[in-house]
Parts: C-alpha cells; structure tokens; sequence
C-alpha cells in the first residue's frame, strides 16, 4: 500500500482527538453501553467518510454476532461462523487491518455482497480487545469518493475501539457488581429473616434449648421452642435443602406453619403430616425438609418424637447412648407417602438428656486436628460436656469445631432434658484462657470438691495444681493467646477427679518432664507441683475436637 500524502498522519490526530475525547466521554457515562457503541458506529463513519460500518461482538460459541450497523444495508442480527471475513482475522490476529482491495484479499467473504447487492471495495476494521480478552471489533467499509482508508484513519479505529472494549470490561464488572450486590441485599434479609424466626435464647430453668450456626452467611437449618398453655413444651429440628434466600423463605414458612399447628394438633405426628400436606401444595421443585417434631411433658419426664428423614436422635443416659432410629422420608418428596401419618416414638428420659441435631455437625472438622467428626466423635464432645449446664452445653461444643471455616454445612443441635429427675454428677464449666479467670477457676474448684466431700487440706490441694495447670495452658497451650478452658470436677469411689480440657494444638506428653529441685532457672517447675500435691497427672486421649485433656487425681479415702 503506497504511504499517505505527507502531512495526512500528522494531521490526523489532532482533527480527531475531539472524536476521541467526546466518545470517550460518552462511555464514561453510559448507562447503555451498547446504545453507546452503536452512537460510536455511526460518528467513526460520518468522521472518516466511510459507506457503512458494523459492530461484531464475539459469542461464547467462538461465531461473531452484528450488534450494529449503519449504511444503506442493515445487517444487525447477522451470525458470521468462526474463520468467515476479515473481521473474523481481524479479532483472531488482535491486530487491526486495512484492506484497500477486497478483490485481492483471501480473506474476505462475499456472502453479504452476494445476498444484499452492497458492494464491498475496502474494509478498514479494528480489534475490541480489553488485555487478553477479545471481545469483538469494528470495520467500515469503502471510503467515500473511491479512496482508501488512510493510516491515520485506522489510528483513529484503533483509539475508539481501545475506548469501547474498556467500556465493556467496565459495563460488565458493574454489572456484576450490580448482581453481587443485589445478592447480598437477598442474603441479608434472609439471615435477618432466619434471625428473626428463631427462638430466643430459653432461661437456666428450661429443659429444652437449641443452638444454630450457619456455614455461611445464611443457614437452611432451623429449630423451634414453643411453650404450651398445658405446661408442656413442643419442639423441632428441621434442615432445608438448599442455601440462601430460597432455603431461608421456605424455612420460615415451615417454621410458621409448626408454631401454628402445635398449638391445635394432638401430636408433633400429625403435626408433620399437616406440614407434609402444606408443602405439597405450594411447595418449590426440587426442595425438600428433613425434620424432627418433639413434645415434652415436662412432669413426667416423657418426650413424643416423629422423624421425617431427619438425623437419628440420641438419648445419653447413665454414661451412655440409645439412639432413637424409627422415622420417615422427607418431608417434600412424595405425599403419597404420608397417607397414614407419621408414626411417634415415646420415649422416657428418666433423667437423661436427648440430643437432637443437624447433619452439618456429623460432618464437621474440629477446632484441634480438622478431622471430621462423624457420628462417634459427636456422641464423645456430647458425652465430656455433659456435666455443663445446657446452654453452656451447646455452645462448647460449637466451640470445639471452630469457626466457620470447619463447617461444610449449616450445624443446628438442641438438647431436651429430664428436670423431673436431674442427675447428680460432676461439676463442669468452661472459662476464658486469661490470667483474669485464674480467680474465678480457683474459686469454682474450691466449691465443687469442698462440695465432694474433700477436707481442707485436699481442698488446698487441688485448687493449687489446677491454678498452676491452667496457667501452663494459657502461657505454653494457648501461647497468650485467646482460648478457653473446660473445667470438670467429680467424685469417683475415694478419689476426686478432675480434667482441664482446652482448644490449643496437642502437646506431647513425652516432652513434659518434671525438673529437679536443684534447677534453679526462673519457671519449669509447674509439673513437678502438681505432681507433689495430687496423686496422679497426666494426659488422656481427648474427644474429637479437644486438643489436651489433663487429668488430675486427688485421693480423699472413703466418706
């Protein structure tokens, strides 16, 4: 192609840098990107003289779609397959072309030529491309009064469709931003809703509590407390398929319809059985409710189970566990399969605790080791926190499987438990890991083995190896930093035991020696204390999600 006549180039940026800045202006603004090229289309014609000019934007299948045209032939709509024209090289190459001769050019593709009559004697076309991402381009077609395009003409192309891919990319991110916002709006108000639809935290007295913490910011988990005028107490477990906003409405529709129907059915069978019907008629393809429905008689000590699919719950009596098996499919899955209710299970606490929860606790990973827990290390963190008050009960156990980050699923647990006939057993509280608690840790142990029946001097004892205890695990465990510390103190036989159970990274018990008397050196003799003032100390196996468990024995001879 021969050079431009001297002066065309030098000339040309400055007669077109008006173009530039007012298009440049324009995408900036734009609301309507593609409103917004199509008024580029048609300036870069009018400014470089051109018959006509289209706008091709590249497809997720690889073919190029005319979003825009402008001439005397409207080929908006237009698919080109994947290698057809020079606009295909063009965003294939991602560099601009200038074809003074169609005529002469492999290339180029006669089939709009041929189907519309237009003739095609030059293309000038230019790459949209945003870094390595290719989004399309622009060309024009035949310089008016039968010259070709110029360089300076192609310049100009280039600047306009450099400024055009930049207002996609940026249309785009704002698009996405504009939906991530509008799902977080949606989020929101569904954690507000499911905030909402839970009960409030139940007094100390209350034999029924319950504990939810969501994987994300949304859980499809959800538990009720309803008391009834009668004294009795119904209560459910539930976990809804899905997550989000879907998962959090029809969560609050189940929980809605359960505090209605308690107050009216004769037992939480029908009770399901009415939802079952519920939800068969409105309900949401593909969703579907695992649910337990309970109702405990306080005054006699006697709960009433019906299980939709849900986890098997577990009765912990006198050390140990009975699980509760009998239930039904899902609620949501096929009607037909509740036409003769759903049965219930009586079941007689006799001073045990039932314990009832999601799948998202099976399948967690513990604070300490982020091994998953399965169902027998749910039942051993249930078992060692069971001398806790119940609340208490159910926020350490949360607290053995750390934040969020453990949790692949949403974890709801609650607990219904005998106050007709508590048992009597051991002491057990958690504390912050923090010099501060030192007083108030001293002072529970004091009381829980003055309590066991312990003299004074056991007393002493037992308070001084637990306090030197427990600042070994906030100095060396927990290394100053946050943690907590359960405290379990019981009686067996003539000995009073007691564990210190925290969530620091195992230690190894080979590595803890006692250090002789003679060793002078400012520390290190916490160990050698408290094995002068009790009769044993060492470690034991902790539960699933425990990171030490140390016990320590004091004899006190028989009562």
């Amino acid at each position: 192609m021969p050079p431009d006549p001297p002066g065309a180039v030098a000339d040309g940026p400055s007669r077109h840098l008006d173009l530039i800045a007012e298009m440049m202006a324009a995408f900036a603004r734009s609301q309507d990107v593609l409103a917004t090229l199509r008024l580029g289309l048609v300036r870069a014609v009018e400014r470089l003289e051109a018959e006509a000019g289209s706008l091709f934007l590249l497809e997720s299948d690889g073919s190029l779609h005319c979003r825009a045209a402008v001439g005397p032939v409207n080929v908006v709509g237009l698919r080109l397959a994947p290698g057809t024209g020079i606009v295909w090289r063009t965003i294939d190459s991602n560099w601009p072309q200038r074809v003074a001769d169609t005529g002469r050019d492999p290339d180029f593709a006669p089939t709009v030529d041929d189907a519309t009559g237009f003739v095609t004697r030059s293309i000038l076309c230019a790459p949209l491309t945003a870094g390595a991402e290719r989004l399309g381009a622009i060309e024009l077609f035949n310089k008016r009064g039968g010259q070709p395009f110029s360089e300076s003409d192609l310049g100009l192309l280039q600047a306009l469709a450099a400024s055009a891919a930049l207002a996609m990319i940026n249309a785009r991110l704002l698009a996405e931003l504009t939906e991530q916002e509008a799902m977080q709006r949606d989020l929101d108000l569904a954690a507000e809703i499911q905030r909402a639809m839970l009960p409030p935290p139940q007094g100390a007295d209350s034999p029924v509590h319950g504990i939810n913490r969501p994987a994300r910011r949304v859980s499809g988990d959800f538990y009720e407390i309803v008391p009834l005028p009668d004294g009795r107490i119904a209560f459910a477990i539930g976990d809804v398929s899905g997550k989000g906003m879907k998962a959090a409405l029809l969560m609050a529709r189940i929980a809605s319809l359960f505090r209605c129907l308690v107050k009216r059915e004769a037992g939480p069978g029908r009770v399901l059985a009415a939802i079952e019907s519920e939800l068969h008629e409105t309900r949401l393809v593909g969703t579907f409710v695992t649910m337990i429905a309970g109702l405990l008689d306080p005054a006699r000590g006697r709960v009433v189970l019906a299980n939709a699919g849900h986890e098997p719950p577990v009765l912990y009596h006198r050390g140990g566990f009975v699980e509760i098996a009998e239930g039904m499919p899902p609620l949501g899955i096929d009607p037909r399969l509740f036409d003769n209710g759903v049965p219930e299970t009586v079941v007689d606490l006799d001073g045990g605790a039932l314990y009832l929860f999601t799948d998202g606790l099976t399948e967690a990973r513990g604070l300490v080791g982020g091994v998953m827990l399965g169902a027998e290390g749910v039942l051993g963190l249930l078992a060692a926190f069971a001398a806790m008050p119940a609340a208490e009960r159910l926020e350490t156990v949360l607290h053995a499987l750390g934040g969020a980050v453990s949790l692949g699923d949403d974890v709801t647990l609650m607990v219904v438990e005998d106050r007709l006939r508590p048992p009597s057993g051991p002491a057990q509280r958690m504390f912050p890991a923090r010099p501060e608690a030192l007083a108030a840790i001293r002072s529970a142990v004091a009381v829980a083995v003055a309590g066991l029946g312990a003299a004074a001097g056991a007393v002493e004892a037992c308070v001084l190896a637990v306090d030197e205890a427990c600042q070994n695990i906030i100095r060396h465990a927990y290394k100053g930093g946050e943690g907590d510390i359960v405290l379990h103190v019981a009686r067996e036989g003539d000995d009073i035991v007691i564990q210190l159970m925290d969530f620091a990274a195992p230690v190894d018990p080979d590595k803890i020696v006692s250090r002789s008397l003679e060793d002078v050196r400012p520390g290190g003799l916490g160990t050698h204390l408290m094995r002068s003032v009790m009769d044993k100390v060492g470690f034991r196996p902790p539960p699933a999600g425990v990171g030490n468990l140390l016990e320590m024995v004091k004899r006190i001879g028989a009562s």
